[in-house]
């Protein structure tokens, strides 16, 4: 499906959506309304910023992170953003669209196709799809969350499509209909964080016993952001992913890492400090001592970044999420130091 993008090439919008436009990128559309006359923006999506899907939700990438060795974090506990959720779909006239084909292919059955004609058309309790009610309102449908369409948690938005006047709530016994709080967490599945691959010195190997400094580019490590909303609701979110901490696992047990602990913390903006010349006689503050060779192979040094994760929204809401942590691997050699006897 096509992407629907309002403002920028960086914004995507996630969801369903009833009309076909090929594989470009379109701006200014309404849910159910029918491309109109949609402004390309964005045909090619080589930048990884357009979503090939669209619908309710609208996300703006332009301060996520970027390039290939971008990643999701993984939150550091069980907690998962929600698999699906209700917005606003249909317009009346998109939903007659929408319904009338199944109703008229006798595919889904008479009884089921006359309980939905009496919900929609006939007063049960709706009547002629709401198109008294065009522009006051919209059809409020399902949405599966982008990358969560295998997850046995999609299929939990099981309610009949339901209207929602322009300014009212929906029903108090939908707790998965769209809010701040829930763009909050769509933001967060759309959270990138750069790789972690550290600066290591001695850069390709090392030697058994010697201090190895690490740290990472702190051009590279700042604060990334994901701002999800609703346009036609009037409500957004923006989950900002701060970095926290680098944790260091050199691979082997037969390592001592700096600090002890292994967790290096931010420091003015940066974590670890870059060698220099004259320090070698100094201990890390960020880094790695193994204490055997690595023979003829290598040790799988794992670095992971934890990130702190929060949102503010609409009307003042806001708080903390969930942490989220992002790592790599990297092999290191460690060399013997060999001794010269004369």
């Amino acid at each position: 499906m096509s992407a629907v993008v309002r403002g920028t090439a960086c914004a995507f919008v996630a969801g369903i959506v009833l009309w076909s436009s090929g594989p470009a990128a379109w701006a200014d559309a309404t849910p159910g309304e029918g491309p109109g006359t949609l402004t390309q923006v964005n045909g090619d999506q080589k930048d990884g910023n357009v979503s090939a899907t669209a619908g309710a939700v609208v996300y703006d990438l332009s301060k996520n992170g970027s390039g290939a060795s971008t990643g999701a974090v993984t939150p550091t506990s069980t907690w998962t953003p929600p698999a699906c959720y209700y917005a606003p779909k249909y317009s009346p006239d998109a939903l007659e669209a929408y319904l009338t084909p199944i109703w008229g292919a006798d595919s889904t059955g008479y009884e089921w196709d006359a309980t939905q004609r009496d919900r929609y058309v006939n007063g049960k309790p709706y009547t002629d799809f709401n198109k008294d009610k065009a522009g006051k309102g919209y059809w409020w449908d399902s949405y599966v969350t982008p990358g969560r369409e295998g997850d046995p948690g999609a299929l939990d938005c099981t309610k009949p499509i339901f209207w929602v006047d322009t300014g009212d709530k929906p029903p108090a016994d939908v707790p998965q209909a769209v809010t701040p709080e829930i763009l909050s967490q769509l933001a967060y599945n759309q959270i990138r964080v750069p790789g972690t691959k550290v600066t290591l010195a001695p850069a390709d190997k090392t030697k058994v016993n010697l201090p190895t400094w690490a740290w990472l580019d702190a051009a590279e490590f700042k604060p990334v952001s994901v701002t999800a909303s609703v346009p036609v609701l009037g409500i957004s979110a923006t989950t900002t992913a701060t970095p926290h901490s680098l944790r260091i696992d050199p691979g082997t047990s037969d390592a001592v890492t700096y600090p002890a602990s292994g967790v290096c913390e931010f420091r003015n903006g940066s974590i670890g400090e870059a060698y220099a010349k004259g320090k070698a006689g100094q201990t890390p503050p960020c880094g790695v001592k193994y204490l055997h060779s690595s023979g003829t192979g290598s040790y799988p040094l794992k670095a992971t970044i934890t990130w702190n994760i929060s949102w503010t929204g609409t009307g003042g809401t806001g708080g903390p999420l969930d942490d989220g942590t992002f790592g790599a691997t990297q092999d290191v050699i460690v060399q013997e130091i060999q001794s010269v006897n004369r």
